[in-house]
């Protein structure tokens, strides 16, 4: 069930996330961190797609105006996206092998209906 209307912005990202991490798993992804933080930034979830490592950024907005939840991923979010992702690969080694991607979910539209859009790939480092 989504917050409610009004709802603070971390207990609206945690839906989102929880919402991102069960559509994820159900498509056959496996979760193996939520939330990684170091000092360049925050990768909302890390999910291991077969061989492949996948860093994905959650991004919930009720509205499509400005480009969406999808355009509310900038250049800038992008850039610390890639440097956080640089250290999660330093400091866990046995992912540094597997082949590495970046997707978003944007999940949009109103709370009681929410849209959600799995976007593969949605950026190179």
């Amino acid at each position: 069930m989504p917050p409610a209307r009004k709802a603070a912005p971390r207990q609206q990202g945690d839906w989102a996330e929880a919402r991102a991490a069960a559509h994820l798993a159900q498509a056959g992804l496996t979760l193996l961190c939520r939330n990684y933080r170091c000092r360049l930034g925050e990768i909302d979830l890390v999910m291991q797609d077969g061989a492949d490592l996948v860093f994905v950024e959650v991004r919930c907005r009720s509205g499509r105006g400005y480009g969406g939840a999808a355009g509310s991923v900038t250049g800038r979010k992008i850039a610390r996206l890639v440097n956080t992702a640089r250290h999660y690969l330093m400091t866990h080694p046995e992912a540094n092998l597997r082949r590495c991607r970046f997707d978003v979910i944007a999940i949009s539209g109103a709370p009681a209906r929410p849209e959600l859009e799995w976007i593969r790939d949605a950026f190179q480092a």
